[in-house]
């Protein structure tokens, strides 16, 4: 099944002709205990989270999480077994609702025989209602999403990247108000993961909301207003940003440095050694940095660089995700509800 689907027109017209927006609703998505099981697997437990119009939301966790389980109760393509919510003002998959939001799951395929613009023009046809599917507003999509020039080829021929490209177009068909990105950038190069962030942050600009599930934490960080860290099923961690990264780190690149050495510096902060070489130390007191220097040299690490500033979004995630694979579900960490 196509991406667009889900997506619809945010722009109706009034009878004499002349066109008007429809107003956002107040919340976009708005759950409460949301809850699925699987036999006897918890695949999602006590989701509870509030999503305001403009908002890009970032949904991260390991695979096998819930975040798919999460997208599906959202979109109506699966039933809670426990909680509620509501999706633009909706109960979790009304018709009508479904029809203003833009999906771009991450499988899909198209009929290799279509070109791109025909492609645009079907999933036109299928959402219906009032969107515009003139080769004008057409072009405008093929060009935001850089393939423009391919508008007349048939998509058999795109590579992963262009088939990429084309599901973000889909989904962005008639200006939706929410929009529901999974793993958008997953097949794309450098150039074309930066192009992404650049139409998402247009997207929102012109008044969508964005829902993003990603692996690419980098990419999260550089363009998501608020995120949650989802693992086992459970919310570990939520809040913006900013709050979230706000406290001060230290990462020191070491050599030779023991094990045992290693746990003993978690009385300076929160320790996470990565496969490259690097330690992590979060919490940290800036005044304390050369005394872990100090105390690395001493147990006969060596070390090749130091860099002062706040936790990376990676960081962040692996001490929760790993905290979690080491000892069982971590309880949420409130850093800026989800509400």
């Amino acid at each position: 099944m196509g991406s667009g689907i889900y997506t619809a027109n945010r722009v109706f017209s009034e009878p004499n002709g002349s066109r008007r927006s429809r107003p956002r609703p107040p919340v976009i998505i708005d759950t409460d205990g949301l809850a699925k099981r699987f036999g006897q697997t918890d695949a999602l437990i006590h989701l509870t989270m509030r999503i305001e119009p403009g908002e890009v939301f970032g949904f991260l966790g390991p695979n096998g999480a819930g975040k798919t389980t999460a997208v599906k109760l959202l979109l109506g393509l699966a039933r809670p077994t426990g909680g509620h919510g509501t999706v633009l003002g909706a109960p979790l998959g009304d018709r009508v609702a479904r029809r203003r939001i833009g999906y771009l799951p991450e499988q899909f395929r198209y009929q290799p025989w279509l070109r791109a613009r025909e492609v645009l023009e079907l999933h036109g046809r299928l959402i219906g209602g009032d969107i515009d599917r003139s080769a004008r507003a057409i072009d405008a999509i093929l060009a935001d999403v850089g393939l423009l020039d391919r508008a007349n080829d048939a998509v058999g021929g795109f590579s992963k990247g262009m088939q990429q490209r084309l599901g973000l177009g889909v989904a962005l068909l008639g200006a939706p108000a929410l929009v529901v990105l999974d793993e958008p950038t997953s097949a794309l190069d450098p150039v074309g993961r930066a192009d992404v962030r650049s139409i998402i942050r247009r997207a929102r600009d012109a008044g969508s909301t964005i829902f993003l599930n990603s692996h690419l934490l980098t990419e999260v960080e550089r363009v998501c207003d608020r995120v949650a860290i989802i693992d086992h099923g459970r919310v570990v961690a939520s809040g913006r940003l900013d709050d979230l990264l706000g406290e001060s780190t230290v990462r020191i690149r070491v050599t030779d440095l023991p094990a045992t050495a290693v746990a003993s510096l978690d009385r300076f902060g929160r320790v996470v050694a990565s496969d490259d070489g690097w330690l992590s130390i979060a919490g940290i007191d800036r005044d304390a940095i050369p005394d872990v220097v100090v105390a690395i040299v001493g147990a006969g690490g060596r070390v090749h660089a130091v860099d002062a500033g706040r936790a990376t979004l990676e960081d962040r995630y692996m001490e929760l995700v790993g905290a979690s694979a080491v000892g069982g579900a971590a309880g949420p960490v409130e850093t800026g509800s989800l509400r």
